[in-house]
């Protein structure tokens, strides 16, 4: 199996197509074969470097940098679910409420109403795998409220 191939699916009558699990399971085979993407990773300031490594029905995978200091603002993933794993330097996840730290090999897979806030608040660059199913078509963007409560502040469309 290519490192980009979906992973198998079981038996399971009910199984989402692209469950956390499943998305979890795919961004650990792609971390696993640095060989297949480490070459491409480029880290850029002010903004955020990334890339689609790979798109197929109904998945993506993508390779996002992370120099210190940058981070997401509090979004959601427009109804895909994802996974995502660290695989150099250290990455920060705030839910809401929440937040944990996620060291390389650290691993989060989440539903398709997942919102966070990732960020790198370490001192060294960190690079991290990312699965989503359905592909990525938009993504909502929040703030947080005087009370605490998230605010939708606007919506984006995912370009391909």
């Amino acid at each position: 199996m290519s490192v980009f191939s979906a992973p198998p699916r079981s038996s399971a009558a009910t199984e989402v197509p692209f469950s956390p699990a499943r998305l979890a399971e795919t961004v650990r085979r792609v971390a696993a074969r640095p060989e297949s993407w480490r070459a491409l990773a480029r880290f850029t300031s002010p903004e955020r470097w990334y890339h689609r490594l790979h798109r197929a029905e109904g998945y993506e995978v993508w390779l996002l940098t992370w120099l210190p200091g940058q981070g997401t603002e509090i979004h959601d993933h427009g109804g895909s679910a994802g996974a995502f794993t660290v695989v150099e330097g250290t990455l920060s996840e705030e839910t809401f409420p929440g937040a944990r730290r996620l060291p390389v090999g650290g691993l989060r897979s989440f539903g398709p109403r997942h919102v966070h806030r990732v960020s790198n608040r370490g001192t060294e660059p960190a690079l991290s795998v990312h699965a989503y199913g359905p592909a990525l078509a938009s993504q909502n963007y929040y703030r947080l409220g005087a009370d605490g409560a998230l605010l939708l502040d606007r919506t984006d469309t995912i370009d391909d």
